[in-house]
């Protein structure tokens, strides 16, 4: 699931950090868990110390939202309905389905998940915008910037999202 917790790492990690207000070194330990479980408790949300859909939409980090096969709450509710399929807050099989339809039909990329882009088309959020988007992807630098091994990029690297930045920092 696209969720942030402890023992990961990356930039969507140093998003929340920001947003927590506690140093942004991309690790989520022990600090950003405490601080996060303080902002659940004083913000009415469910206190687990893990940061999911319901988390970013709260903290406004919309870039960060991602709902796939296991997501569940209240932004999964919304999804489904506006795909009008049953509202039941669990992203299974049935609105798995129902996203690869409405990306298919919408020209988007196909994948069954629904990331800030599918939101944007559904228009659930007012708050996704274009630049939302942009912001919840990564690529290369644009044309002329230097590329790995520092020869001129002539073309950007194709986005994708920041969450494909996270990886765990146990065992390192």
């Amino acid at each position: 699931m696209a969720i942030l917790k402890r023992g990961l790492a990356g930039e969507p990690v140093k998003l929340l950090q920001r947003k927590l207000g506690v140093e942004a070194d991309g690790r989520f330990g022990p600090g950003t868990e405490t601080a996060l479980k303080a902002y659940q408790t004083k913000n009415g949300l469910q206190v687990d110390g893990i940061a999911g859909p319901d988390t970013f939409v709260h903290m406004e980090l919309y870039e960060l939202v991602l709902l796939r096969t296991g997501s569940r709450g209240e932004t999964v509710r919304r999804l489904q309905q506006a795909l009008g399929v049953a509202a039941d807050g669990a992203f299974g099989a049935g609105t798995e389905k129902a996203v690869r339809a409405f990306q298919e039909r919408n020209g988007l990329d196909v994948d069954g998940m629904a990331g800030p882009a599918t939101l944007a088309k559904t228009g659930i959020f007012k708050e996704m915008t274009p630049d939302i988007v942009k912001r919840s992807e990564v690529g290369a630098p644009a044309s002329g910037g230097a590329a790995p091994g520092g020869e001129a990029a002539t073309e950007p690297a194709p986005s994708r999202s920041i969450w494909g930045t996270i990886k765990s920092f146990f065992g390192a």
